[in-house]
Order: structure tokens, then sequence, then C-alpha cells
């Protein structure tokens, strides 16, 4: 969501469309989002959230009367460095007290006219993790779609191209063709997380055996079931690898308790999975 409302903003900025940046500058306690979320708020729209409620209804509110406010001072006001007198606003909102909502800690907003804030300086907040998801079969496509509204940066990786499904992802899933396929593992950074779902068992033990051999993986997930799992422990020993590090290997992959075997079933549980190994 940070990448779109930044996407839309360059082009907002570029175009000079009227709008407001709504910026969470600072917050304590329990709060719906932390310091760096942003929102876009326009005459007509609004784009991406500051937590959702009470609160996100009374700051649209204040960046549109904002927004009317600043729109009869900048008609007279050319060119855009003339706008330098029209200052960002802060307010403080202490969520409780003032809003009844059930949060209760405190945020400092700052509402900044958009032309006066250039995106190109924004700091985005730091993915919660890095992700080389190998397989664009059915689960690995059905991950791909909850990924798309999860704050990570992802190589999709497979070796066939027209597995891929047609169409744009968005900016933080990139797809990745390339053959060996095991060979992308080297190219990922430490600490970084493992998914491995292709539709072959040989390829799946390669990049396995590639991933543990790495030793500094933050979290490796592999798809299949008990049976799958001791026949490539069994297998990856003979092969030298160590028994902490296959103790490390999760398969099958989903938190435990969740029913079902469809795609969309599989990808839930395997993406909270990771969502719990790393909360950001």
């Amino acid at each position: 969501m940070a990448d779109e409302v930044r996407d839309a903003a360059h082009a907002a900025f570029a175009a000079g469309v009227p709008a407001v940046v709504v910026a969470i500058t600072a917050h304590r306690g329990s709060v719906p989002r932390e310091t760096g979320t942003r929102m876009l708020v326009m005459a007509d729209a609004v784009l991406g959230t500051i937590g959702g409620g009470h609160l996100e209804l009374q700051a649209v509110q204040q960046a549109r009367a904002l927004l009317a406010q600043w729109a009869e001072i900048s008609v007279r006001a050319e060119p855009v460095e003339d706008l330098a007198g029209l200052h960002p606003v802060d307010q403080h909102v202490a969520l409780g007290p003032s809003l009844g909502q059930c949060c209760g800690g405190a945020l400092d907003l700052r509402y900044t006219l958009l032309a006066l804030d250039d995106p190109a300086t924004w700091s985005l907040p730091e993915p919660c993790f890095y992700l080389q998801l190998y397989g664009a079969g059915h689960v690995g496509r059905a991950i791909v779609r909850v990924l798309e509204a999860v704050p990570c940066r992802v190589a999709w990786i497979d070796e066939r191209e027209s597995e891929f499904p047609p169409g744009e992802l968005p900016p933080h899933i990139r797809r990745v063709c390339v053959e060996p396929v095991e060979a992308e593992v080297a190219e990922a950074a430490p600490g970084s997380a493992f998914l491995v779902l292709t539709h072959s068992h040989d390829l799946d033990l390669r990049i396995t055996q590639a991933i543990l051999a790495r030793g500094d993986f933050g979290f490796f997930g592999l798809i299949g079931s008990a049976t799958k799992r001791a026949k490539f422990e069994r297998r990856l020993a003979e092969r030298g690898v160590a028994p902490e590090a296959l103790a490390r290997m999760l398969c099958p992959i989903g938190l435990p308790g969740l029913r079902g075997k469809e795609p969309g079933v599989i990808a839930v549980a395997a993406v909270a999975q990771l969502l719990q190994a790393h909360p950001g």
C-alpha cells in the first residue's frame, strides 16, 4: 500500500493535481498505524489509510477543508515556489479521549499540500520481510495475491515464463524467470525468507539444499507432507546437510491448525506463518 500511495502521489504531483498528504509523524502506545504511514486525500478520492475509523474520517474531513482553503490561496500563487507560505498543519490526536476509539495511544498528524511535498523525498517503512518465492503454480499465484497487500519485497521465481499470469504486478513483487532456478538462492540478502513450492520435487530438493547450505536465512518453508519432509531429510542428510540445518526447514508450511488444501487456504496459512516469524 505504501508503494501504491507513493506511485499515485508521484503521478498527481507531476500532473499538478490538488491533494493533501496526511502523514503520521509520531505515535505512542496502541495505535492502528505507525509513524511513516501516509494517506493521499483529493477532493473526490482517498488513497491509503492511516487506520480507518473515526480517526480517518476526521482526518479526511480536515484534509479537504485545508485543501479548499489552500485552493483559494494557490490561485494567486504562481509559480509553485510562491506557495511556500502555505505551511503544513500539525495535529495531535489522543485516540481514546478525543475520538472515543478503543486504541489507547496517540498520534501526531501532519497535513501538507502535495505541491510542497515531493514524493521523491519520502522515506518508506522497512518491509516486513524480503522473500524469494519459488513456483508460479496455483499455490504460488495464491500467495502472491495475498502478498499484494503486505508491505514486503518479493522475488517470484520460476523457470517457466508461461506460468506467470498476465498483467502487471504491484511494484514490490517482481517476476524472475531464470535457469538454473536454484542459482537464484545466492542472490538473496542474509536474513531473507524463502518459500519453495515448485512443480518438481527434484527442483524443490535442489533449491532446498542451496538454502540450507547458506544457513543465514530468516525463514524457510517447503510445501509438502510429512512424508515429503522425511524423504527430503534422508536425502539431504546423505548429502552432508547437518541435522540442525534440517530442523530449521518448515514442512509442511502454514500455521498449524488451519484446515484445507485449497491454494487460497494454503496461501493464507503460509503468509500468516511468515508474518509471525517476521513481525516487522
